[in-house]
């Protein structure tokens, strides 16, 4: 945030939407009747942002569904399902640092948009540059027959919905197993507070000096549970002191869920978003058994993982019966991969990304960590009964579909220009060509997603869609691993996402791929990002 036509401020939320009322007006005839949800979190100058967003679609005589308070991301795309809606925006920077906000839009369909409506969107905005005279006028906000505060109605409607995601309501009824919750600072606690009682859960313990929003995120120096440790270090601390065996944190728009559980030496085991969706995946799948015997092994079933998330839903799949499906990184790319299942006839069970995103079912068409906090939790108190915590229940998912094993991370650069030369370096390290090896492994593949190159199609043309304003590079090498290599939309980061799968009837035992994937990583470190002659800057600890 701050002054300047390249950060978020008045004149640029005014900007984007204006834009984004024009290109509605040429996509829906009844917009004005359709109307738009604007939501907003706990940050510095969300609520103002908002209210000049929905000052600019009422200037124009479209209706303006605008939240009265702070809500989690997830009521926002929530509501444009459930009152068609022609749109949604919330303004949210969701787990960045203090110092942004954003601007995130959904489309009718209740998902993300992608393109070419992303492309329609920033032309209509280049467009009408200049703000309308009425654009400034937050008064129309409050003032307006056009405009209504959805709350209490989406409230009620949203935990009635969650409830059909709860199958084992007398277990956690009688349940002695303690959970400790944080919000981060967030808009998450009284929200995850009335997602436990709709599912019957003992009410958790707080973390109490994070469950008031804060917008300065005082007691953490980065705002999201997926950075591990220091994020958790309060929650730890509460229940060791209240004897919780198990911490559920959201990020400050509670899109995403993080997880902690204490193990049987007395430390903390900080479960990874491929772990915790290897969880939610398996407990969604034999929900659905349970209540739908005859849909598994079936075609009416299905879910979805981004290309960078473990491949973990697939092997289920394949071993299952139910169908499978893998997008690009983001919930854009997921919720409308969602979307075309059902088209399909096909329930979509569950969805996620490695970055702590879950969609757990389709009531909200993107990630909601107040869903998947309370599928987590419910997950939890069901192997409690038997003493199994979720950390066995983990190693007796691999016993039975194969060790999927992980290994994720990041490298800070701050230069556009370096980023581009480490990449393109990549792409010519062997003689103008891609490389063949990194260290001691063979390289048998590769999938280039910005230049649309993948030598393990018959054509060498990528299926998955290209984008040239974004680096993405997948490495398949003979042992096994699968290793990306990709920039961060929204943040100055070079990720990497490894993954070493080994069959059940393999007998290769964990310990030897961990240590497998940790020499590859150290291997693709080392040749290919060359962190110390390149200036980038490692992940916190």
């Amino acid at each position: 945030m701050g002054a300047g036509f390249s950060l978020l401020n008045d004149l640029t939320v005014i900007q984007a939407s204006q834009g984004l009322c024009r290109y509605l007006e040429t996509l829906f005839q009844n917009v004005k009747e359709m109307g738009v949800v604007i939501g907003y979190d706990a940050r510095h100058n969300s609520e103002r942002l908002a209210c000049l967003t929905g000052a600019v679609f009422l200037s124009q005589g479209i209706k303006v569904k605008l939240f009265g308070k702070i809500v989690p991301t997830p009521f926002v795309p929530y509501t444009v399902k459930k009152y068609k809606c022609a749109a949604g925006v919330m303004i949210t920077a969701s787990h960045n640092p203090k110092e942004y906000n954003g601007y995130k839009v959904y489309l009718d369909n209740g998902a993300q948009i992608r393109s070419p409506h992303d492309k329609h969107i920033s032309d209509c905005i280049e467009n009408n540059l200049e703000p309308w005279k009425s654009s400034w006028n937050t008064e129309l906000v409050k003032h307006n027959p056009h405009r209504t505060d959805p709350l209490d109605d989406v409230t009620k409607l949203y935990y009635e919905d969650v409830q059909q995601l709860c199958h084992y309501r007398d277990v956690m009824a009688s349940s002695k197993l303690k959970i400790t919750y944080t919000p981060v600072h967030g808009v998450g606690y009284e929200f995850a507070k009335m997602a436990f009682t709709a599912f019957g859960l003992h009410p958790f313990v707080p973390v109490i000096e994070q469950i008031e929003p804060d917008p300065e995120f005082s007691t953490v120096k980065y705002p999201n549970p997926e950075e591990g440790k220091s994020v958790l270090d309060l929650a730890v601390k509460t229940a060791n002191e209240n004897g919780s065996t198990l911490i559920l944190a959201n990020d400050p728009d509670a899109d995403r869920l993080g997880a902690a559980e204490k193990q049987t030496n007395g430390s903390w085991k900080i479960l990874s978003g491929n772990e915790i969706g290897t969880l939610l995946g398996w407990w969604l799948m034999e929900c659905h058994k349970k209540n739908h015997p005859n849909d598994i092994p079936g075609e009416k079933v299905s879910m979805v993982a981004t290309t960078v998330s473990s491949q973990i839903l697939k092997t289920m799949a394949l071993a299952e019966g139910f169908k499978y499906d893998e997008t690009l990184t983001g919930f854009k790319w997921i919720a409308n991969r969602a979307v075309d299942f059902q088209k399909e006839g096909k329930v979509v069970l569950f969805s996620f990304e490695e970055a702590i995103g879950f969609m757990c079912g389709t009531n909200v068409l993107d990630k909601d960590g107040i869903s998947a906090c309370v599928v987590l939790a419910e997950l939890a108190c069901y192997l409690a009964q038997d003493g199994v915590t979720l950390t066995q229940q983990l190693e007796n998912v691999f016993n039975k579909y194969g060790i999927h094993v992980t290994s994720n991370g990041y490298y800070l650069c701050y230069d556009v220009n370096m980023i581009k030369k480490i990449f393109n370096d990549i792409r010519t390290m062997n003689k103008g060509e891609y490389a063949r090896t990194c260290g001691d492994y063979k390289i048998i593949g590769v999938r280039d997603l910005t230049t649309g190159y993948d030598n393990t199609q018959p054509d060498n043309k990528a299926i998955l869609p290209v984008s040239s304003s974004s680096e993405m590079i997948t490495f398949y090498f003979d042992n096994g691993c699968t290793a990306t290599l990709r920039t961060s939309g929204t943040e100055p980061k070079i990720k990497y996402y490894s993954e070493l799968i080994a069959q059940p009837n393999q007998g290769v035992s964990k310990e030897v791929c961990q240590t497998t994937i940790k020499d590859v990583v150290n291997s693709i470190v080392r040749e290919f990002l060359k962190p110390e002659e390149n200036g980038l800057i490692p992940m916190a600890d």
